[in-house]
């Protein structure tokens, strides 16, 4: 700190929810992510945590809960969605979907665009389920969640 010198202070951000996506949460609400992030900064400062994972397993090995873990204490609801950050990456389970985001990025550039993807990925889709079957590529991130080595190993 330094008295001569100016020092603006603002109010601390207060999330009403902090959604995310991992690898792998256990019956408890840990949360294993399989990447380094400040996820865990996030739902400390959030009212209401909600995840979802490739897989709700028993227990999280000791290897998932080293380093890129979000302890169940701050976690509100865990929900099982394989596929559930498509289009974007599952570090681990599956890589970005680039043709769909270059379709997104092309729509995005125009309100009528932007509001007819939002009518096909959102809007027009049932479920889970139906957007999977109806977006994400056959085959796409075959191996499955896997069994990861905790950051560093």
């Amino acid at each position: 700190f330094q008295p001569e010198r100016q020092t603006v202070v603002v109010q601390a951000m207060r999330p009403d929810v902090a959604l995310f996506h991992g690898l792998r949460a256990d019956r408890a609400g840990n949360v294993f992510f399989g990447y380094e992030s400040d996820n865990t900064l996030l739902a400390e400062a959030s009212r209401t945590v909600i995840v979802t994972v490739e897989e709700v397993v028993e227990a999280l090995t000791p290897e998932e809960r080293a380093g890129t873990f979000l302890p169940g204490i701050l976690v509100h609801a865990v929900c099982e969605a394989r596929y559930g950050a498509h289009p974007s990456a599952a570090p681990g389970a599956y890589p970005l979907d680039e043709a769909h985001l270059t379709w997104y990025a092309e729509q995005a550039s125009s309100d009528a665009g932007y509001a007819d993807y939002l009518r096909q990925t959102v809007h027009d889709v049932p479920d889970h389920a139906a957007y999977v079957a109806r977006f994400v590529p056959e085959g796409w991130g075959q191996r499955g969640p896997q069994r990861l080595q905790a950051a560093g190993d």
